[in-house]
């Protein structure tokens, strides 16, 4: 995918496993059931390919979730406060907006121009990266949004708090049709309330909702009907479009949106399995030992959406 923001690249995907790379399982036997249940958690199936030694999500005594690995670490107030207080700007980004527009050009998506050609990949697969953790995929006969953002800010109000560098390439308006949005957690640069009323607004209940475990109720109160919640390697699909698996899979992040909620809502990231495509979204995650597990049961992928950056200061960003 090349740095541009609203690129779209195609990739063609060989339907098989790569060289070197195990098998991947072949489709469960029997007639396979997807919810068309509105707003439900309860229309999940566990993913029929789970072994004993998967990593399932956890709760502390006060019942918020918890990181399950020894590699996660719990910076002290005094790292922040540091932070805060004496860290340097390491972004690198120009300040001059005409490097800027050099640099990382604001592209119109192929779609706007010629949305005839929206889902036209035969047995491959196209991305358009609309910025940040928002991905527009197109395989297997689905259109697929990923943390959509289309605001300017990543913040509970538009006149302050952090502003993107770069704005969207499109409108909520001028996407095309959507099928399906996976979100990965509640931060605001991932969820946004602007965002999701517009794609509810417009797509209504034809367009469904994979969410985290803990959402649902914030989901329904900005009027998403066709919501499915799920815990870690849970799965479902999009009716209709039943060859497809939706797995709701772990990653090593946290949640938070107001001062008191932190860890009400699970994180994780997505497994996207098709008949001729497997597509990985990593959401925000610290390395650990879920991608082993992940990869074992569902790679190899054909396109994976893992985050780059916000790694600095090592003390505070190492494992987030």
């Amino acid at each position: 995918m090349e740095d541009k923001v609203g690129q779209a690249t195609s990739l063609q995907a060989d339907g098989g496993a790569e060289a070197g790379a195990k098998p991947r399982d072949g489709p469960e036997e029997g007639p396979r059931k997807c919810s068309s249940s509105r707003s439900s958690r309860k229309s999940f199936r566990l993913d029929h390919r789970l072994e004993e030694d998967v990593t399932r999500s956890r709760r502390n005594l006060h019942g918020r979730f918890v990181n399950p690995w020894p590699t996660w670490t719990t910076p002290s107030f005094c790292a922040f406060l540091k932070f805060l207080m004496l860290e340097k700007n390491n972004s690198k980004v120009p300040s001059s907006k005409e490097v800027l527009d050099q640099e990382l050009p604001v592209l119109e998506p192929y779609f706007i121009q010629k949305p005839q050609e929206v889902g036209q990949t035969g047995t491959g697969l196209r991305v358009t990266w609309l910025g940040h953790a928002s991905v527009l995929v197109e395989m297997d006969d689905l259109v697929v949004l990923t943390d959509p953002v289309f605001s300017q800010r990543a913040s509970p109000v538009q006149f302050a708090g952090p502003k993107r560098f770069r704005g969207p390439p499109c409108s909520v308006a001028q996407l095309p049709k959507v099928h399906a949005v996976l979100i990965s957690h509640t931060h605001y640069d991932h969820l946004d309330a602007k965002s999701v009323t517009a794609l509810n607004v417009r797509f209504g209940g034809e367009l469904r909702w994979f969410v985290p475990l803990g959402l649902l109720d914030w989901m329904q109160r900005f009027g998403c009907e066709n919501v499915i919640e799920l815990d870690w390697w849970e799965e479902n699909c999009v009716p209709g479009h039943d060859e497809v698996t939706f797995v709701f899979t772990p990653c090593q992040h946290w949640c938070k949106r107001t001062p008191l909620d932190d860890n009400r809502v699970l994180w994780g990231s997505w497994a996207v399995l098709g008949p001729s495509n497997r597509f990985f979204f990593a959401g925000d995650t610290g390395y650990c030992a879920a991608f082993q597990e992940i990869g074992k049961r569902f790679g190899p992928f054909d396109l994976a959406a893992v985050p780059i950056g916000a790694y600095l200061p090592r003390c505070i960003m190492a494992s987030r």
